[in-house]
């Protein structure tokens, strides 16, 4: 019998978080009468000594919750429990301190709410330790395989529309061509999606290649016809022509992509003569207070989570299909990377509104 839960949020943050743990604080409570603990730092929280985490209370999880961006617990997108890093620099596994912790918290059940890599570490711990898990998903990059949607991707959406709706009018004011890169790591959902909401004449992404001699003939035709500025969005996965990927290195050893903006400002600069300018969105698209989809979708998350522990159907996630919450195995939605798709909808969509996407 189900009496206790944990609940943890791993790797990046996004915009719903809060709102998904103050459903299951609600449900678990109210429809259960269980116990909820909220673990922090991710799996930190539970290989630490003496560990880190709070009871929940529905008192606790007040509406304020819901509209307060990243997450209360915190999390961790570089430490793995199985090469956890020591004081000395050495990495040592921790995974039985992680699956230790479970049992002397008294857990009967942990919801993990995360991306891809976080997924993949946690159905590890679970079937390594022999511990019950239930998922759902997160990341604003929307590359979860099996779910339309997960908890973060429509407020950043959201954050890149908003920017291109401010840098148009700049852009019309000085007659220039505005660069907007968004993030989305290797895929181009936030790109696409932000793009045709915003506007954008040119849409670049990782699933497409694309020749600097056609975005500036893009451009030049829109002068051509009277137009005095234009926009172009970028996702950070985006290569150089050359296929060079566009990254910078970070001091514990790791890359991230950055200045994939910057280049192509200085190509269309060259070939077109007009000025231009270029704003990288970065973290500013994971902050802030998450938009009503993404508050909505993480409640209908938290509480068909909270109802798989109570049916016993574990290493499962949660996913939104066809307007409707479902479950699918873990091993299904990581194992299944979701790019954009040259069929896609929005691929088509695009195209026919006159924006170049690239040689597709």
């Amino acid at each position: 019998m189900v009496k206790r839960i944990g609940v943890l949020t791993s790797g990046g943050d996004c915009a719903g978080l809060n709102a998904a743990i103050r459903a299951i604080t609600y449900h678990a409570i109210q429809s259960y009468g269980w116990q909820v603990f909220g673990i922090r730092k991710g799996t930190t929280g539970l290989i630490t000594r003496p560990m880190e985490y709070q009871e929940m209370t529905v008192e606790l999880c007040d509406s304020m919750m819901m509209r307060s961006g990243g997450t209360m617990l915190g999390s961790t997108n570089k430490i793995d429990p199985f090469s956890f890093p020591n004081p000395d620099g050495t990495h040592t596994n921790r995974s039985q301190d992680f699956s230790q912790g479970y049992r002397d918290l008294g857990l009967d059940a942990l919801i993990g709410i995360g991306g891809d890599g976080s997924m993949r570490i946690l159905r590890r711990l679970a079937q390594e330790g022999n511990l019950n898990l239930v998922t759902i998903p997160k990341t604003i990059d929307n590359d979860l395989g099996h779910t339309e949607q997960a908890i973060g991707f429509s407020t950043a959406v959201d954050v890149a529309t908003e920017a291109l709706d401010r840098l148009q009018p700049t852009a019309a004011s000085h007659q220039r061509v505005m660069v907007l890169e968004v993030m989305g790591r290797d895929a181009g959902h936030i790109a696409l999606t932000a793009g045709i909401a915003g506007g954008a004449d040119v849409i670049l992404i990782p699933e497409i290649p694309y020749t600097i001699a056609n975005i500036c003939k893009k451009i030049t035709s829109l002068a051509k016809k009277g137009r005095t500025f234009a926009l172009v969005v970028v996702a950070e996965a985006v290569k150089s022509e050359s296929g060079v990927s566009m990254t910078v290195p970070q001091e514990n050893g790791r890359i991230r992509y950055g200045g994939i903006g910057h280049y192509l400002g200085e190509k269309i600069q060259q070939c077109t003569s007009a000025e231009t300018r270029v704003t990288v969105l970065g973290h500013v698209q994971r902050g802030g207070q998450p938009c009503s989809r993404d508050r909505v979708l993480a409640s209908a998350f938290g509480i068909s989570a909270v109802d798989l522990i109570a049916q016993g159907k574990f290493d499962r996630m949660v996913a939104w299909q066809n307007r409707c919450v479902t479950d699918i195995p873990i091993a299904d939605a990581i194992d299944h990377y979701q790019a954009v798709e040259l069929n896609d909808i929005l691929v088509k969509t695009g195209k026919n509104l006159g924006i170049y996407l690239g040689e597709c």
